[in-house]
């Protein structure tokens, strides 16, 4: 099961830690505690970010920036949902308040692991929408 620390979903969400430790707080997302450590579940996060887009709750979040790809319209979001058959895969993200979707091989799929609650980022050129995996 893939988590992330507050400060991570925090990030991903476009929220600042405060406003996630409340929603925390208030049960909205639920939080693992582990050593001092707080967590929350990809799974988990990948809901709350589909509400929020849904709900309009989040603001437009500055672009990741773009270093050595050609592409400069680059989203960070986090997987939502991912259909594959034998052949092709239909991933779903959430970046910010925008729903991405993105046609890909399953084999392109599985090798970036990609999976509801997987932290990834969206890169649109022309019709393209090209999906990588931060290191």
């Amino acid at each position: 099961m893939i988590t992330y620390r507050i400060a991570e979903a925090a990030e991903i969400l476009a929220v600042s830690d405060d406003t996630l430790r409340r929603w925390v707080d208030a049960g909205r997302i639920a939080a693992q505690h582990l050593d001092g450590r707080t967590t929350v579940s990809g799974v988990d996060l990948a809901e709350l970010a589909e509400q929020l887009a849904e709900s309009g709750e989040v603001a437009e979040r500055d672009r990741t920036k773009a270093s050595t790809v050609s592409a400069r319209n680059r989203m960070s979001g986090i997987v939502t949902r991912v259909k594959r058959d034998e052949v092709m895969a239909q991933v779903e993200m959430i970046c910010g308040p925008y729903r991405v979707v993105s046609l890909m091989s399953s084999d392109a799929a599985d090798e970036l692991g990609l999976e509801p609650g997987v932290r990834a980022i969206a890169s649109v050129k022309s019709t393209n929408v090209v999906v990588e995996v931060p290191s």
